[in-house]
């Protein structure tokens, strides 16, 4: 019972009910925020500060910047509810929401810029010159059907996969190292209208999450460009709950040596053996794997803790 007037008593005040509302669309930093409110950063800190501490919001940093995103579970669920009662065409909330608009439309063009300054506006696919809508069906194939649950894409980028996927899941979470990247995915998300998808700047190799979290973690075009692939993986595995499932897209084994200059990758591709004992190392079995039919060798892996594989093969006999 505390805990829900805890929550209550947090959302019960101006100011924090349109800072809701205006995360319930997607994060947005305090300067964002600021700027949309018209108050004092300060003053809006000490309510963002209230609110992630009663659980109603998260926070993540990310240089700089502090972003604020819609909490799961209980407050996320007692915030779209409070939400859901406040009158469509409220005065200040329709305002707020024209002037987060601009904000967004602002977010994304300053995103692309800072791109295209930095010279980096290409992404793995295309510098392979693999096509990227092979890659997205042969990746949408090798999942069940029907909801995903909830989802980490490693390595996201520009948020693509979670674009894609978001019909499918309750959840997504992208983690990328690159706040260039980021910025794009956040513009992505945003443009999309995608709340339920977040982004965060994080190492793949300490995720800053807890054991368990996610029904389903993609590696796509990311393992060859790590240091330790089976340290990277382990990380991986201890994201996924029991059952979970592990898809990786990446290079097969190859002799492309001017891959490993040009495009700086660590490792040229691997071989099965290689990916089935690193999958092992770690606690995950290999499900399936199959390569695509594409100029450049890619494979896909399927795979799955170690005890729910031993549960479905006994199940199958």
């Amino acid at each position: 019972m505390q805990s829900l007037l805890a929550l209550l008593r947090a959302a019960a005040e101006p100011t924090r009910l349109r800072l809701l509302a205006l995360i319930a669309g997607g994060p947005f930093c305090v300067t964002e925020l600021t700027e949309i409110l018209g108050q004092s950063q300060p003053r809006l800190s000490r309510h963002l500060r209230l609110l992630c501490d009663c659980g109603l919001l998260v926070r993540s940093r990310e240089g700089a910047n502090v972003w604020f995103a819609l909490a799961e579970g209980a407050g996320a669920s007692l915030a779209r509810d409070i939400l859901a009662r406040l009158p469509a065409d409220e005065p200040e909330l329709a305002g707020d929401r024209r002037r987060a608009a601009r904000v967004l439309a602002e977010r994304a063009r300053a995103a692309s810029e800072n791109f295209r300054r930095k010279g980096v506006e290409w992404d793995e696919t295309s510098a392979l010159g693999l096509p990227a809508a092979a890659l997205e069906a042969a990746l949408l194939d090798a999942l069940p059907p029907g909801d995903l649950g909830r989802l980490l894409d490693i390595g996201t980028g520009t948020g693509r996969l979670l674009e894609l996927l978001a019909p499918r899941i309750s959840a997504g979470l992208g983690i990328d190292a690159s706040a260039a990247m980021l910025a794009l995915a956040r513009a992505r998300l945003a443009r999309a209208g995608i709340a339920h998808c977040r982004v965060r700047r994080a190492d793949m190799y300490r995720l800053p999450l807890a054991d368990g979290g996610f029904d389903l973690v993609v590696m796509q075009m990311v393992l060859h460009y790590a240091e330790d692939p089976v340290a990277a993986l382990a990380e991986a595995a201890r994201m996924l709950r029991p059952g979970g499932r592990l898809l990786l897209i990446d290079l097969a084994a190859h002799g492309r040596a001017d891959l490993l200059t040009r495009l700086a990758h660590r490792w040229p591709g691997f071989a099965e053996d290689a990916m089935a004992n690193m999958l092992a190392a770690t606690g995950l079995a290999l499900e399936a794997a199959r390569g695509l039919d594409l100029a450049l060798g890619v494979r896909l892996w399927t795979a799955r803790p170690c005890a729910a594989a031993h549960v479905e093969s006994a199940l199958a006999v």
